[in-house]
């Protein structure tokens, strides 16, 4: 029984969310996605805003609101995010808005699993109760005495501790709820993004030396078949390596090269879109938003049925 539930792990460890399988290199690339699928173009319509402030799914609800029922749930929704309830939205509280929106999957995912992680109810979980709950042992790295590969699980335990003390920003190995997205999602954490590094050189780095060369390299992304002959996307790759991976040209990435590797500097498109938002709003021009300066300008950060009906005008204003 034990040896079943320990082979369960595999399918459950947060170890195992920045490994990637051979054939899979470019998803260690974090990139910064778009806000909505919509073309950003305020002069025709606000659907780009709407998506990127709401969600896409949250947006599609607001459409079918009366203006008056859509201004009233915005109302709720500022005084959520006045964090400080200072009575004002700042940049960055605007931007951790629209972070959190564009994320709800992922704080959903966390939701629905947290009662199996949360035994004794406190909404936190400390690193006991993951541990005990993930690999089905309540005592140290020795009880994988009977499973097959032990050391390999021991790793996978030092590695989800690491992980688990890193999201814990407070020390206390007691997570709450964004502690424990941060260990599950760390790719979505900026303070994560150093284990992410820490992991993937682990994940690539077969010789041990801390640094990924190109072989190794190549070796996450390629297995070759017996006498097969190396393909020209794989050659090319090797071009990429040393011509935009291996940035100080010693045959090897450093964990400052790997960094630069998985985290491009991307445009950030929440920070963007929050000072989008507040440059259209602001009427005081103190860089900062009353509640009163984003129910004033409500159609741009929410649909309703009347922003619909006029959308559709244009629509066929400009068909016509």
């Amino acid at each position: 029984m034990r040896t079943l539930l320990i082979l369960l792990v595999l399918g459950v460890c947060a170890s195992w969310v920045a490994s990637k399988p051979t054939q899979e290199k470019k998803d260690r690339v974090h990139h910064n996605k778009d806000l909505s699928d919509h073309k950003h173009d305020d002069s025709k319509d606000f659907q780009y805003d709407h998506e990127a402030f709401l969600g896409k799914e949250e947006a599609k609800t607001f459409d079918q609101l009366t203006p008056e029922e859509s201004q009233e749930r915005l109302g709720k929704i500022v005084d959520k995010i006045d964090k400080n309830k200072d009575g004002f939205v700042t940049g960055e509280e605007l931007k951790d808005w629209i972070t959190h929106t564009q994320n709800r999957y992922i704080y959903e995912n966390v939701n629905k699993h947290w009662a199996d992680y949360d035994k004794n109810k406190d909404d936190k979980i400390s690193w006991e109760e993951y541990k005990n709950t993930t690999y089905g042992y309540a005592a140290g790295e020795e009880e994988f005495y009977d499973v097959p590969d032990k050391e390999r699980y021991r790793q996978m335990l030092r590695r989800d501790e690491r992980r688990f003390k890193q999201a814990d920003r407070d020390g206390d190995l007691i997570a709450t709820r964004e502690e424990f997205t941060a260990f599950l999602h760390p790719e979505e954490f900026d303070y994560m993004q150093d284990i992410i590094v820490t992991e993937t050189i682990e994940d690539i780095d077969k010789n041990g030396d801390g640094s990924v060369d190109a072989d190794e390299y190549i070796a996450d992304m390629y297995t070759p078949e017996a006498d097969e002959p190396e393909p020209e996307w794989v050659k090319t790759e090797r071009q990429q390596f040393s011509d935009h991976r291996d940035l100080n040209k010693d045959g090897k990435m450093d964990k400052s090269e790997i960094s630069h590797w998985i985290n491009p500097h991307d445009y950030d498109h929440a920070d963007l879109e929050a000072k989008h938002l507040i440059y259209e709003s602001d009427k005081d021009r103190d860089d900062k938003l009353t509640k009163k300066e984003i129910l004033d300008n409500w159609n741009m950060f929410v649909g309703s049925q009347a922003t619909n009906y006029g959308e559709d005008l244009t629509r066929r204003h400009d068909e016509f």
